[in-house]
């Protein structure tokens, strides 16, 4: 609909990631940092070669979008620590925050046929769940909607 590149940023986890959700085990930020500078790093490619970009993720914390927006310079645990001297090249973030009850989530996750995170680590997810505020460029969209609304609503915020 928009000729955008769409990334699905669970396609990038490290297999550890897949393994350690696959059994359960909820993501520490140690776990997701690293993931997270690999995501800022392709949409500063794409962005950078005048592509314009849409990623899927559960960037559940205000410091985990600080790190897909700055990279490695603003995140809590370093990637590596090449590049400390220059200025952190950012993205230009709009997130589009998709809000739902618990309950409604949850029906849909256990709808979802061989995806590695089991609908056990949704609660995880929600008491990590650091919904995006001001100053953040955001938008809230509720679950409830159907997704012709819901991409309605995308489209005109990015007009």
């Amino acid at each position: 609909m928009l000729g955008w590149k769409f990334y699905d940023a669970d396609d990038y986890h490290p297999e550890e990631n897949r393994m350690k959700m696959g059994k359960g085990i909820p993501l520490k930020d140690q776990d997701r940092i690293p993931w997270l500078c690999n995501l800022h790093d392709i949409l500063l490619r794409d962005i950078a070669s005048g592509q314009h970009v849409v990623l899927a993720c559960s960037a559940l914390k205000k410091a985990y979008r600080d790190v897909l927006i700055r990279g490695k310079e603003c995140a809590p645990l370093q990637c590596d620590e090449t590049g400390k001297d220059k200025q952190p090249a950012e993205v230009k973030l709009l997130v589009v925050h998709l809000s739902g009850s618990f309950e409604v989530i949850s029906r849909r996750l256990l709808k979802r046929k061989g995806h590695f995170m089991p609908p056990e680590l949704l609660q995880s997810q929600f008491d990590t769940l650091e919904p995006p505020s001001a100053p953040e460029n955001f938008i809230q969209i509720s679950v409830d909607k159907n997704l012709s609304e819901i991409i309605a609503t995308v489209m005109e915020t990015l007009k």
